[in-house]
């Protein structure tokens, strides 16, 4: 393994230190996108105002965000494999950009004059299906420039970018929203997109053929030839990836409403928790990725954490269920504050599930690996939105984060079982 590190710091002029700023462009490139994802949600109120639609109509534009991910990330993550990384991530964050920039121009209200759902639900869709590419495009990198022992804290690394993305939507997206419209808000997240468009171009490179050769034979991936798409375990931690997100997507995209409707908080309060939610989340990613390195327990992690995040959602319903003659005073701050640490929990095993996926699947499977697992993640995006708004209308916001808390604990036989130590430690070099 030492020799096949060496050869990146003596190959094709490319240091091994340049890994960092694979590393760099890759979290760019996701936080870009994800303040798109998960920014756009945040604005929940104000596009059901903008564009006078009601709870069903901000589920069916917001999920259709979702499917285009979920369909088109397997597409993505396949044409990584054969492409490879710096080309479709070019592609996908040139043509996002240009999508986001055609609904900033043409897909926005002015005064009387309101698009109709039609064309915002295609306009997202639009931007899902050209922002699939991000994930697995930039998994793959990662995956190829750092070694085992390395790729957990480096891959949480990158998928920290999502809630630093969201985070960062979260903060600046419903201002814009409120006070320039939604022309800024798109125009601010195709110029997000462009610029990290650049910086791919500028820095984001594949490691250099032998070198990359050296590492391949070094994992035991010479002789792997199966398509992850047939391997039961590689399925097992993409299923339990989509079920896992039912929670973490329940807040991302109506705890905005839950707070108003429910919990009466103001935008600046609401802005506040949704920002404390992804900044957390990324602080945990990173966190786990490390400590998941160190201890090689990243099986063992995914299953704690859909234990923990079922207990949270669970107590946030009880408490949701006390204050059903509404929310006021402290009540409203321990909702949000529960909020917030649902919200963490259901995010902070991100990065080291993708990390066992790709190194279930190998560096050179990656793509398709990531896909599926983003595939399953998305799908989740699309239906989750769709779901909430009927079932609260037939229920209420307690029952509401009770199925949440069920899906996160459905979650836990999904994830295949820890390996011992020893069979660990044989199938990474396998």
């Amino acid at each position: 393994m030492g020799q096949a590190f060496q050869a990146l710091g003596t190959t094709g002029g490319l240091g091994v230190d340049h890994r960092w700023k694979v590393l760099g462009v890759g979290f760019a490139a996701n936080a870009s996108f994800a303040a798109a994802f998960s920014g756009i949600p945040t604005t929940a109120i104000f596009l059901r105002n903008g564009y006078h639609i009601d709870n069903g109509g901000l589920g069916l534009v917001l999920g259709m965000l979702g499917l285009g991910i979920a369909v088109s990330e397997l597409p993505w993550g396949l044409l990584t494999d054969r492409w490879g990384d710096r080309r479709v991530l070019l592609l996908g964050l040139l043509t996002t950009a240009a999508a986001l920039a055609a609904m900033a121009g043409f897909v926005v209200p002015h005064g009387a004059d309101v698009p109709g759902i039609v064309p915002l639900a295609l306009g997202l869709l639009a931007v899902g299906l050209l922002g699939g590419s991000v994930n697995g495009s930039s998994g793959r990198a990662v995956m190829a420039w750092f070694r085992e022992g390395e790729r957990g804290l480096a891959m949480s690394i990158r998928q920290t970018a999502v809630p630093a993305g969201g985070g960062l939507g979260a903060l600046t997206l419903p201002s814009l929203a409120s006070h320039f419209g939604f022309a800024a808000v798109y125009g601010v997240l195709a110029a997000l997109c462009a610029v990290t468009g650049w910086f791919a171009w500028r820095w984001l490179h594949e490691p250099p053929e032998s070198a990359a050769s050296a590492v391949s034979h070094a994992l035991g991936e010479s002789a792997q030839a199966a398509s992850p798409l047939r391997d039961i375990g590689v399925w097992r931690v993409a299923l339990g990836i989509g079920v896992l997100c039912v929670p973490q997507l329940a807040v991302v995209t109506f705890a905005t409403v839950f707070l108003h409707d429910f919990g009466r908080v103001g935008v600046v309060g609401i802005s506040a928790t949704m920002a404390a939610v992804q900044t957390g989340a990324a602080v945990a990613r990173v966190w786990s990725g490390r400590w998941t390195d160190r201890h090689g327990n990243r099986r063992q992690y995914m299953r704690v954490c859909s234990v923990l995040t079922a207990l949270l959602f669970a107590m946030l319903a009880l408490i949701a269920a006390a204050g059903a003659g509404g929310a006021h005073g402290f009540l409203t701050v321990v909702l949000a504050a529960m909020v917030v640490l649902g919200g963490v929990s259901a995010s902070a095993w991100h990065g080291v599930a993708y990390t066992e996926l790709a190194t279930l699947a190998g560096t050179r499977r990656a793509g398709t690996a990531l896909a599926m697992g983003n595939t399953c993640a998305f799908m989740t995006l699309f239906v989750t939105p769709l779901a909430i708004p009927p079932l609260l209308a037939a229920t209420s916001w307690p029952v509401v984060w009770a199925i949440a808390s069920l899906c996160a604990l459905i979650a836990l036989p999904v994830f295949p079982r820890p390996l011992r130590a020893a069979r660990y430690g044989a199938r990474v070099r396998a």
